[in-house]
């Protein structure tokens, strides 16, 4: 064989592997190798620069566009911040805890620090029973009622949110170092874990209790009301996270239950995904028996499932189930219209209402990727890379919809959006020190 077909055909054969290369970090996780799979340089050959400017732009758009049709990131002051669920008119400790975890990862301590001081001024109980809790919902000015006196619904706690605040501000601990008063990150992630698990052994306590359940060593839908201390949520499940707290919380005694929580909840994504399509519900039993409350299993909440059981696998590279899981759930989005996935479903795949291109989802799935096959995943991280973030142009609205009204997408889809890019260009990652 001629010396030049041989050279072609073994730069061919070259980049046939790269491209077929398994998104699965080396055995140990990238929490442990501190290699963090880049699936935009990997399946598409994108440069440094363009996926630099891809991460860089949708940030811009996101935290400093178009106030009316695409931030979501709004100054309240001169040194504080929120992140507003403009179709829902209110901010949600979901969305800052959102943005915390967003700013830490970009390197924006500026914003960083706005939104948690918003947090801790407007969103926090400083009184018992919900003493050390946040409000899942506010007003734009950290009231109940809004400026046309329609009232916010849930003044209660949504443990989601401060799941990601601790975990946002340990990163930010260990990458900006602490500082004075609400500023000490280290300081304030150890108490609220603390207030999550220990919240039980409080007096004056009413009837709220600890965002992690005690004896199912899960964490809770609600920390307070009938039911909602009674059942979980899936995507409320973060092991990956978790394992991270089961090394930094200051007790032993907490280390070794949270280590504990981490693996509860990777039996949990196996008890509640659905064998055939993956697909989890919103709402389960502790046990992962479906709750199917407003007609539907697969909603909102339930985005979220597709990317983290992908997440821990990348991080941690425990549980080859998720890979598997990963598979299951891409190969079902992968039979479905291109531009018309379903955001409402039952557990079998029975749709119940499509969103279009549903930019949430496509971030999820780009997760998802990370564990994935290849030729399951490159699709995913395809489709983000040529998808814009959502925008509300051509809405009939001054970028503060009614209740009621199709929900603005730019908010939980954008957000989620982010999260799904973050993660295929690898760098969405730990910061603080890991050891087995």
């Amino acid at each position: 064989m001629p010396p030049k077909l041989t050279t072609t055909l073994g730069i061919l054969a070259a980049f046939v592997l790269a491209s077929t290369t398994p998104a699965a970090p080396p055995p140990g996780g990238a929490a442990l190798t501190g290699e963090y799979p880049n699936l935009f340089k990997t399946y598409l050959g994108k440069s440094d620069e363009e996926i630099e400017a891809k991460v860089e732009g949708a940030f811009d758009q996101l935290f400093y566009g178009d106030p009316f049709t695409e931030r979501v990131y709004y100054t309240a002051s001169e040194d504080t911040a929120y992140i507003a669920d403009v179709g829902s008119r209110d901010v949600r400790s979901e969305g800052i805890s959102y943005g915390m975890m967003i700013t830490v990862q970009m390197d924006k301590q500026q914003e960083f620090n706005a939104l948690w001081k918003w947090a801790k001024t407007h969103m926090q109980y400083t009184e018992r029973p919900l003493r050390g809790y946040f409000a899942w919902h506010r007003d734009y000015d950290g009231d109940m009622t809004r400026a046309d006196g329609s009232e916010i619904r849930g003044a209660g706690p949504a443990p989601d949110g401060e799941n990601w605040m601790v975990m946002a501000l340990f990163f930010a601990s260990h990458r900006w170092g602490d500082g004075e008063g609400i500023f000490n990150y280290g300081r304030e992630a150890q108490d609220l874990l603390r207030m999550m698990i220990h919240k039980d052994d409080e007096p004056d306590r009413g009837d709220i209790v600890s965002m992690f359940h005690p004896e199912e060593k899960q964490i809770r839908f609600t920390p307070d009301g009938q039911y909602g201390p009674n059942f979980t949520d899936p995507s409320y499940h973060t092991p990956h996270f978790t394992e991270l707290m089961a090394r930094w919380a200051e007790d032993p005694a907490d280390r070794a239950f949270l280590a504990e929580v981490a693996q509860t909840s990777r039996q949990l994504f196996r008890n509640a995904a659905h064998p055939e399509t993956g697909i989890m519900a919103n709402y389960t039993e502790f046990d992962g028996t479906p709750i199917v409350r407003w007609d539907r299993a697969f909603a909102a909440d339930a985005w979220r499932t597709l990317g983290w059981p992908a997440m821990d696998w990348s991080w941690w590279g425990e549980d080859e189930w998720m890979v598997e899981q990963s598979n299951r759930i891409l190969r079902f989005y992968a039979a479905q219209p291109v531009d018309d996935w379903p955001d409402h479903m039952e557990l079998d795949g029975t749709v119940q209402r499509r969103g279009g291109w549903a930019h949430g989802l496509t971030g999820m799935a780009a997760t998802a990727a990370l564990a994935a096959d290849p030729e399951l995943g490159k699709p995913m991280v395809e489709r983000l890379w040529n998808l814009e973030l959502p925008n509300d142009v051509g809405r009939d609205t001054d970028g503060l919809m009614a209740e009621g009204e199709l929900r603005s997408q730019r908010y939980y889809s954008g957000l989620l959006m982010m999260f799904g890019l973050l993660h295929a260009s690898g760098t969405f990652q730990i910061y603080g020190p890991v050891e087995p």
